[in-house]
């Protein structure tokens, strides 16, 4: 009888838990519904564009109901939202000029090149832009420096020093436990496993990073020597001095900003920009209430035909991940984006695909099924590929056979070459844990493993996954010389695993144009053959569920976000080391750490 009570309970007790786990599902449902759905805001004559540069910019912003709902201490900004809101400005005749309040954020220096470029055609229409910073991060002066006025807080500093790249290396580390890397690879610069195998760099790597990070730099000194009316000979003479211990003072006397304000001092710089009395409220609209702001013509509106732009960002996976790689909401996660390009291939609505890639590889075998889909929608309508901070190793195999390639000047991509990174742990285990192992087999290699716990893998093992390995490189350099047009040798000569820049890559033919995301969307309306045109924006939003789930879960990618930021050099390192038993062991990337400051 007891037993029977129990049951009955335990009956009633899941029933009611059922019953209030659908009811706060449909309130959350209710509520996220009345979030999307909330009104369009009306732009009020005489406004101000607001570009808050703080958080983390990644490439396609999200709809995110939680923030609204419950706030956030920390942001996530997308760059199409930014560069959406910036062209709308430029054409809506309310909005009358843009405030830059440029804080602490993280973004690759081809990000920032795509905005300070969307700013100097903004200017093109005749309004004005005022920035201004209690510290101006490098990244954030370049963006600020395209401003009609700079201003400063009149106690804030400028990091204004160059490019620096401090790779880090773990193989001192590795062997205190016991561990090392059986590394096999293809490519003279194919340098990312140095990061596991070496005490520093290479000659080969350091050659090809001295030559990008000096190419980025050019890039930044043009920009502001231009802006700015300072030889770039004087800028580097700045950057060789210590400007962040600088008072702004001496900023100003440098020409490196106009003036020095307070934040209240810029409210009525910008008042007397608009013409309105120091009493007047400023009316303002953010990057966010920008997204909801309607357009009558181009390619934000509804008019022409449908021209499709798939966001790739981060570590090229085959399958979604777990745990604590899972809060990345950066990962091109191949199984799913095949998926949505085969459902782009088959819609007719969609005349035309840009695939927008900032990745530094990853999977290789992931790779190719990508390259697969790419080619497979490539035979249906015309793919234009753009290329953001990074669009290198598999982030460049997935690109080689798209119709035209555009790349930013300071794209790093290239770094044609795979390699595979095998763990030794057989010190660790024999040695450190006192673990020991026999073995009975049937055949010669019956107990072959490419991880080594029991014994390390033999030369005859080793050359097994040379072989193994030069059949993919050899595979990887014939995609890129088919879709290219080139022949295996003139590929093998740019390729070796070696990083370029965006510039240099138009040179030797792996990309056809430099320019922005709005060129490649240009170049498909034109293969497209339409003049007229709107865009549509993919990987679809989660729905409301699915976010829920998400943030239950930690999952929701704000604490990769907030890492980022606030991590800075050591991000990188953290994430590698906790995500490891999670990472493909032959892999088409660039070096794991890059670290460019």
């Amino acid at each position: 009888m007891k037993d029977f009570f129990k049951n009955i309970l335990a009956t009633v007790f899941g029933f009611f838990l059922s019953i209030g786990i659908a009811i706060a599902f449909l309130i959350f449902s209710l509520i996220g519904t009345i979030v999307s759905s909330s009104s369009v805001p009306e732009i009020e004559d005489n406004s101000v564009l607001v570009l808050n540069l703080e958080g983390e910019i990644t490439e396609k912003g999200s709809n995110d109901p939680f923030q609204a709902l419950l706030g956030s201490n920390f942001a996530s900004v997308g760059l199409n939202d930014i560069l959406a809101s910036i062209e709308k400005a430029k054409e809506n005749s309310k909005i009358k000029g843009i405030y830059i309040k440029s804080g602490l954020f993280a973004s690759d220096y081809a990000t920032l090149q795509e905005i300070r470029e969307k700013l100097a055609d903004f200017k093109k229409s005749g309004k004005w832009i005022i920035a201004y910073s209690d510290m101006y991060m490098q990244g954030g002066y370049y963006i600020a420096s395209v401003a009609d006025q700079v201003y400063i807080n009149p106690q804030g500093r400028m990091m204004w020093q160059g490019i620096g790249a401090q790779p880090t290396f773990y193989k001192d580390l590795l062997e205190k436990v016991g561990m090392k890397f059986t590394v096999v690879k293809v490519g003279t610069y194919k340098s990312a496993t140095e990061t596991f195998t070496e005490e520093k760099m290479s000659e080969a790597s350091r050659e090809q990073v001295t030559q990008y990070i000096n190419g980025i730099w050019d890039n930044v000194l043009t920009g502001v020597s231009t802006s700015r009316k300072i030889s770039k000979e004087t800028l580097n003479k700045y950057a060789d001095g210590i400007v962040m211990l600088e008072t702004a003072e001496q900023l100003k006397s440098k020409n490196l900003v106009d003036g020095l304000l307070y934040a209240d001092e810029v409210k009525a710089a910008i008042r007397k920009k608009l013409n309105i009395d120091e009493d007047d409220d400023i009316k303002t609209v953010s990057v966010e209430g920008m997204k909801t702001v309607s357009v009558e013509k181009g390619k934000y509106s509804n008019e022409g035909k449908k021209i499709a732009v798939y966001y790739c960002e981060g570590d090229i996976i085959m399958d979604e991940t777990t745990g604590f790689a899972a809060t990345s909401a950066s990962n091109i996660v191949a199984n799913n984006v095949c998926r949505d390009i085969e459902e782009l291939t088959k819609d007719d609505d969609i005349k035309a695909v840009v695939i927008r890639i900032n990745s530094g590889g990853g999977d290789a075998y992931a790779s190719e099924q990508l390259w697969r889909s790419i080619s497979n929608l490539k035979k249906e309508k015309p793919v234009v590929v753009s290329m953001g901070g990074a669009a290198a190793s598999g982030g460049y195999y997935m690109a080689c056979n798209a119709s035209w390639i555009v790349a930013e000047p300071t794209t790093l991509t290239g770094s044609i070459g795979i390699f595979g990174m095998f763990p030794d742990m057989t010190n660790l285990m024999t040695q450190k844990l006192g673990i020991r192992y026999d073995e009975v087999k049937t055949n010669k290699n019956s107990t072959f493993s490419p991880a080594a716990i029991a014994r390390p893998l033999n030369n005859e093992e080793l050359a097994y996954m040379q072989e193994y390995i030069n059949n993919g490189y050899y595979t990887f350099k014939k995609r890129v010389a088919d879709g290219r047009k080139m022949s295996l040798e003139e590929v093998e000569r740019i390729a070796q695993g070696r990083v370029w820049l965006g510039q240099d890559a138009k040179k030797i033919k792996l990309v056809d144009e430099l320019g922005t995301l709005d060129k490649a969307i240009a170049k498909a309306a034109q293969l497209a053959k339409t003049e007229k045109y709107n865009i549509k924006e993919y990987p679809n939003e989660k729905d409301f569920a699915e976010k829920l789930l998400e943030k239950t879960a930690g999952n929701g990618g704000e604490l990769d976000a907030q890492l980022r930021v606030v991590l800075g050099a050591y991000y990188e390192p953290f994430v590698l080391v906790r995500t490891m038993k999670e990472q493909s062991p032959v892999q088409a990337r660039v070096p794991f750490i890059l670290n460019i400051k």
